[in-house]
């Protein structure tokens, strides 16, 4: 099984309307975190990340934001991003173009309500597809994040220490990374995640929201 952990340079020139990384950010990176928030992974996440002053963007599913706000909460109190992941997690690739951009936007009114006052609003694609009349649609409201290296924590054949391995080997300046609240990817998350922050943090990077 071939995994794509960096995301191809090529693929970024053919494609240089979406945010992949932030360009000629000296020694910060840009953690998110995909698919909650859940009580059974995200509060675990906060507490790490205060462990090292890490702020990051949460790129939440808004029917998880409706059942709990309080975790929703918890992340703004202390200083982290909540971005728009769709209300149900919807696959752009299967999901009407209409229908699609009403779930978008019913997430954002969720956002809205927990951060008024959010001047850009982000948008990350589940599973990191959406189709070019989406993408056009929705560029208009939001910086559509992808990323520049993708953990894949979610992936049960991945052992929790290639994950960290790769994470670190891929992982550079400007780099936005994927990482996953969720409980498909608790297992590696929770073994790669305090480990990746003290190492960047051991070499003087710092962590902070898009």
């Amino acid at each position: 099984m071939i995994r794509l952990y960096k995301t191809p340079f090529l693929l970024k020139k053919l494609m240089p309307r979406y945010t992949w990384h932030r360009a000629g950010q000296e020694k910060r990176l840009f953690l998110t975190f995909d698919d909650g928030p859940i009580p059974e992974v995200t509060p675990w996440v906060l507490e790490q990340l205060a462990k090292y002053g890490a702020k990051a963007t949460f790129f939440c599913v808004g029917e998880n934001l409706v059942k709990y706000p309080e975790i929703a909460q918890q992340a703004l109190a202390q200083g982290h991003l909540l971005a728009n992941h769709t209300q149900h997690h919807l696959k752009g690739w299967r999901t009407p173009c209409k229908a699609y951009l009403q779930d978008t936007a019913q997430c954002q009114e969720v956002l809205e309500q927990l951060q008024p006052g959010q001047r850009t609003k982000y948008f990350r694609p589940p599973y990191g597809r959406i189709s070019k009349t989406q993408a056009a649609a929705l560029r208009y409201e939001y910086e559509i994040v992808l990323w520049d290296m993708l953990t894949n924590d979610y992936d049960a054949t991945l052992s929790p220490e290639k994950c960290l391995k790769m994470a670190i080997k891929y992982t550079q300046s400007g780099s936005i990374i994927v990482f996953h609240d969720s409980l498909k990817a608790k297992r590696n998350m929770m073994y790669a995640l305090p480990r990746f922050l003290e190492h960047f943090s051991r070499l003087g990077y710092t962590f902070d929201t898009l």
